[in-house]
């Protein structure tokens, strides 16, 4: 089993033992099903809004706690939000700019 601390955009923090089976959208149901008394403030309408984030990226729905490589008897630490969609990857343009510098926002004189 690993053991996850989800962490809310308030701060508040559980945690829940998954298997390594579990998908980040078997994760964001059972949380939704089992959802926290003291986490009441911020109930969601539907677990289909629940998003995980680990290392600072969203978790799409159908991946593995497994294949994330997460370490079996340590607690792995994630974000959990209410978001209706994930955000688009960066588009080629973005990348290139950030390859070369080039910024449209100020000028350093």
């Amino acid at each position: 089993m690993i053991n996850l601390r989800l962490i809310l955009v308030s701060g508040k923090t559980k945690e829940f033992l998954f298997s390594p089976n579990d998908s980040a959208a078997d994760i964001a149901k059972h949380v939704y099903d089992n959802w926290p008394m003291d986490w009441e403030e911020e109930q969601v309408s539907s677990p289909n809004i629940l998003r995980l984030i680990y290392q600072g990226r969203f978790l799409h729905g159908n991946v593995t706690l497994g294949a994330l490589k997460l370490p079996f008897g340590k607690t792995t630490v994630m974000h959990l939000v209410a978001r209706e969609t994930l955000p688009e990857p960066n588009s080629q343009g973005q990348r290139n700019r950030e390859k070369t510098g080039e910024s449209n926002c100020c000028v350093i004189l």
